[in-house]
């Protein structure tokens, strides 16, 4: 237990320096630690067993966990098996022609040209006029 105390004061400690608010707590009890996400509100107990600190959340919060996580993986097979039935060249087609890169370059190349032009006017010394002081 006197472990676990350390543990939160190290991170506390840490949380300290910083400026914004820590994202988690943490609180001793007589069980062990609870850490709560100030975020999203979800609340993990720990303990020392065996020498290390073992963390679980709590079942209502691992059930909802374990849905997102069962949601997200049948998006990840939905866009790979969409992914899959798309023809090769279509993706191919959907990249710039050597000629679109071309052109576009050399827009920029002339927007960078005139920008550089209006810079060096109003950073060339006129005669007659004193320049202010820059450092």
């Amino acid at each position: 237990m006197r472990r676990l105390a350390t543990i939160t004061a190290g991170l506390a400690l840490a949380a300290g320096g910083a400026e914004a608010e820590p994202r988690f707590t943490m609180q001793c009890t007589d069980q062990g630690i609870v850490r709560l996400d100030t975020e999203t509100g979800a609340i993990t107990t720990c303990r020392e067993e065996s020498g290390e600190l073992a963390c679980r959340m709590a079942p209502d919060e691992r059930a909802a966990y374990d849905k997102e996580l069962d949601l997200l993986q049948k998006r990840v097979t939905a866009l790979e098996e969409r992914l899959s039935q798309t023809p090769p060249d279509r993706l191919q087609n959907q990249l710039p022609s050597d000629a679109e890169v071309d052109r576009s370059l050399s827009i920029m190349e002339r927007f960078m040209r005139s920008f550089m032009g209006i810079v060096r006017e109003f950073t060339e010394e006129k005669p007659g006029e004193a320049q202010p002081d820059r450092t």
